[in-house]
């Protein structure tokens, strides 16, 4: 089993590194190679879901390396490989012979990789790499033609916005080492800590999934990654990097827990971002804009669930919203192609042109709508349920974002199918061919996913799915929330349809910018980018006045020091030593005195004093 699992995470990851490190001379076999990978990929976890492997290997002295496959993992590893097989079939006809394609295959199977990394990891030095190699090739993704200046300031955009919040997951991982009770930095050990390194874990974790996710106040940075390809949007927004952040609070909802603080603040967090964000998504005349901010407020319904405890309902809800977001991205996608626009008034009629797409599209919007028995209907009563068990009031703002999820929805709607009033202005729109099968293949299939999963509106279905996940008695939906969240829907995407977007009790005619999402980049701006700006400025400042100036003024008082050394000290030091040599020539020459070949006169002269002395000493006596 140990191998099954490594091959999961290893094959699109190194796939995807051989066609990126190729290059041009592979975009011919690209495509193939990519989509065989891919669907491999599919098979291997598909597997991986019934069998539940579980490998460990060494890494650094003390923290191993861990990969699992449980219930919640196991189903986020299916839904992963299954959309990026149904990204990639469409990227075949969506992504042209002339481009870079071997390097663009090869970054979207690193990037599926490393999310399927990032949900079976256990510890979490394997989830920060995993993590890494996500934000990374995420902006090498949306900078994809990065010969446009705007694609590329987007990609750095998002990659610098997600990068600071990730700076929350090594505070995560310092405190877990410091606290002395996760010395694995294994996931599971995370909610055991204790003290005030508890909620330095719970703050880091918390930080870095909003980040990752798009929820407030980091969610500006998902309208400025609309600039990538749309398969690159339909993959990021669907099942990978954008619901990394979910994935990890619906894994670590014990942390929160326990933290006792950590679960309402993400909870109310999840309920005001799919309040505000799906309002924006309301005001937007694009239809990437609109999706992409529905994203953020339909994975903050993801964060209510981690925050409220209502695992099942969040994990139904990210499934579904996979596929649906996927689906819709992937129509956008062919319609700007095919009729070169993504603007809602220019999109007018669109789904008529070409009933299969816009049938397709339907399917998508009305389970985003959360129109019953559509999956996102089920998904979202059964997390509102925990909302309700928690908070009435938490329950009311979740769904109030319910409630604008099927304005927006039905709003796009209302313009891709409205034909134009106008003959004179259909006619002049371009020809519409029918779309490739590579094309209307993985949209037929997205589609058909979605209204498969409608099952998740069964009871036994819903109890079936949390008993793989391990969850047990969590609050189930009554009747009359089905009814009324049900009813509220269909009420409101009636009201829309009927009224259209001039209707003037909708605000649906404002146009926000796609870079005035509540004007949160401009704050983002002005509270963080402009004070650290200005504190670089003057810490060059300093650098140039201070720090400068005092490392030249030692330089300058070093060299005055080493000449004034040369003059007086050098002196000192050479005279002593001249000293010295001279005392020792001395010494020789007088050491060689006795080889001067004179001494016998100076024996004969001894001898000569000596007899001298005896004679004396003889006539003395």
């Amino acid at each position: 089993m140990s191998a099954l699992l490594w091959a999961l995470v290893a094959l699109p990851l190194t796939a995807g590194t051989l066609l990126a490190v190729a290059g041009r001379p592979a975009d011919r076999y690209a495509p193939g190679v990519a989509v065989v990978a891919a669907v491999a990929a599919l098979g291997l976890a598909v597997t991986a879901a019934f069998a539940h492997p579980r490998v460990e290997a060494p890494l650094l002295e003390g923290l191993p390396a861990g990969l699992a496959v449980d219930g919640l993992s196991g189903l986020m590893a299916v839904t992963v490989t299954a959309v990026t097989v149904a990204v990639l079939v469409f990227s075949v006809a969506d992504i042209g012979p002339g481009e870079a394609r071997a390097r663009f295959f090869g970054l979207m199977l690193l990037f599926s990789g490393a999310m399927l990394t990032t949900v079976t990891a256990t510890t979490l030095p394997v989830l920060l790499m995993a993590w890494e190699v996500m934000g990374a090739t995420s902006w090498a993704l949306i900078g994809y033609r990065w010969r446009d200046p705007g694609r590329g300031d987007a990609a750095a955009t998002a990659f610098l916005t997600t990068r600071a919040a990730d700076l929350g997951l090594y505070l995560a991982a310092g405190a877990a080492l410091a606290s002395g009770r996760s010395g694995s930095l294994a996931l599971d050990d995370l909610p055991h800590a204790t003290g005030a390194w508890a909620d330095v874990i719970t703050a880091g974790v918390i930080v870095a999934a909003f980040g990752k996710s798009a929820q407030l106040p980091f969610s500006f940075w998902l309208s400025r990654a609309m600039l990538g390809p749309s398969p690159v949007s339909a993959l990021l927004h669907s099942a990978t990097m954008v619901v990394a952040g979910a994935y990890l609070l619906l894994r670590l909802e014990p942390l929160l827990t326990r933290s006792g603080w950590g679960a309402p603040v993400v909870a109310w967090t999840g309920a005001v971002t799919a309040v505000l964000l799906g309002l924006v998504a309301v005001a937007q005349t694009d239809l990437k804009q609109l999706l992409a901010a529905s994203t953020c407020a339909q994975i903050g319904f993801m964060v209510l669930a981690a925050g409220t405890g209502a695992i099942t309902g969040g994990t139904l809800q990210l499934v579904a919203h996979a596929v649906a977001k996927s689906l819709a991205f992937l129509v956008a996608g062919a319609w700007l192609t095919t009729l070169g626009t993504k603007a809602l008034p220019a999109l007018r009629g669109a789904a008529r042109r070409h009933r299969t797409t816009g049938i397709n599209f339907g399917v998508a919007a009305l389970t985003l709508a959360g129109v019953p028995p559509l999956a996102l209907w089920a998904a979202k009563d059964v997390l509102l349920a925990g909302a309700l068990h928690d908070s009435t009031a938490l329950y009311a703002v979740g769904l109030a974002g319910a409630v604008i999820s099927a304005v927006y929805s039905t709003k796009a709607l209302w313009f891709v199918w409205r034909p134009d009033a106008a003959p004179e202005a259909r006619a002049a729109l371009p020809p519409y061919a029918s779309p490739p099968y590579a094309i209307r293949l993985p949209l037929v299939t997205l589609a058909v996913a979605c209204a498969a999963l409608t099952v998740t509106s069964f009871p036994p279905v819903r109890d079936a799915v949390e008993r793989v996940l391990g969850e047990h008695g969590q609050p189930e939906p009554r009747a009359w929330e089905f009814v009324v969240s049900g009813v509220l829907a269909v009420a409101v995407s009636a009201v829309v349809w009927t009224h259209g977007p001039q209707a003037r009790a909708l605000p649906t005619r404002i146009t926000v910018p796609a870079s005035e999402w509540l004007r949160s980049e401009r704050a983002a701006r002005a509270l963080v980018v402009g004070p650290v700006l200005r504190l670089a400025d003057a810490l060059a400042v300093f650098d140039d006045r201070v720090l400068d100036r005092a490392v030249g003024g030692t330089a300058r008082a070093t060299v005055r020091l080493a000449r004034w050394t040369d003059v007086r000290a050098e002196r000192l030091v050479d005279g002593t030593v001249q000293g010295v040599a001279d005392g020792a020539r001395a010494l020789g020459r007088w050491a060689r005195r006795p080889q001067t070949g004179q001494l016998h006169q100076y024996l004969a002269q001894a001898v000569a004093a000596f007899t001298v002395l005896a004679v004396v000493l003889v006539l003395v006596r």
